[in-house]
């Protein structure tokens, strides 16, 4: 799927240096994949990955300087004129003066940065891995509770906020409220942020929108985390509720499973420390440790001396 990726925005968090921006304000990328023109500056075209990020080291440098310059222009100008996104050059690398010249023909952005070809490489796939990820957003909050990423959700009015206020309360950090961006990084990583307009904030009723970050510090928030475990609140009591932990409960997010505990909400309980027990007893239950399982097999073991 091709995605806009501003020029502006990857040269600031690349740290890049924009050589030659021209018109185009954006590079339309469908792949966190780079490459690397080395064919095509010998002036192999017929498999070429046009719509990559494209990146110049010093081989492909090295490789231009040695070319005659009525041939550099030539490969030069064949390269440019394909439809791609942009071009970065690592380790500083002085390019030709063909090479910008084709650039502005072709109005293709140039970045430059000081980093090797390979550790460039690596943070630009990194940043497009992100940016290209599927996306979708929910109801819910999300919060860092003993190092677990825990995805809060229920109705309207059923306290998730309040929640994770007497969480962040507890000493455990605020990730989202109300909207949470899940972000699919690989086939078994979810990550979850808040929307920009809203980082840090919070709705409590009766009192309005809170900074979290204000009233709590930067060490009460965190900008992203992997999400770990769906917490369901449903108001009253619930007749079907799993009494002794044994049940495997999921919801389905961008096709990721993610295992789901529905919790009763009742005047009067403490949610903040269910939350708190569920966190760890879902990290010892991911270790075989859980204690339905044992309490279980301690029944069977009854029943089969009797």
């Amino acid at each position: 799927m091709k995605r806009l990726i501003q020029i502006e925005d990857l040269a600031k968090e690349i740290n890049l240096n924009i050589v030659y921006m021209g018109t185009r304000d954006v590079a339309e990328v469908d792949s966190s994949d780079l490459n690397r023109p080395g064919l095509q500056m010998t002036g192999f075209f017929e498999y070429f990955a046009v719509n990559r990020v494209q990146l110049f080291g010093m081989v492909e440098m090295t490789y231009l300087q040695t070319l005659e310059p009525k041939i550099r222009i030539e490969r030069l100008d064949q390269y440019f004129s394909s439809p791609i996104p942009c071009v970065l050059i690592g380790r500083n690398l002085t390019p030709p003066d063909e090479f910008l010249e084709c650039a502005r023909k072709y109005n293709v952005p140039v970045l430059m940065s000081g980093l090797t070809t390979t550790k460039l490489s690596h943070k630009v796939s990194i940043y497009l891995d992100e940016k290209l990820a599927p996306s979708i957003s929910r109801h819910g909050g999300l919060m860092d509770v003993y190092g677990m990423g825990i995805f809060l959700t229920g109705d309207s009015g059923v306290g998730k906020s309040e929640t994770a206020l007497e969480l962040v309360k507890r000493g455990h950090r605020f990730v989202a409220d109300d909207v949470v961006e899940i972000h699919k990084l690989s086939d078994d990583t979810l990550i979850g942020r808040s929307p920009d307009i809203i980082r840090h904030m919070m709705e409590i009723r009766g009192l309005g929108i809170i900074d979290v970050s204000v009233l709590y510090g930067m060490g009460a928030i965190v900008r992203e985390k992997s999400i770990s475990l769906a917490i369901h609140l449903e108001p009253g009591d619930i007749s079907d509720i799993d009494r002794i932990g044994t049940a495997d409960n999921y919801i389905t997010l961008l096709g990721i499973k993610v295992p789901q505990i529905t919790l009763p909400v009742r005047p009067g309980r403490n949610l903040a420390i269910v939350i708190e027990v569920a966190a760890m007893n879902f990290r010892l239950k991911s270790i075989g440790q859980g204690g339905g399982e044992g309490l279980a097999q301690n029944i069977l073991d009854v029943i089969q001396q009797a």
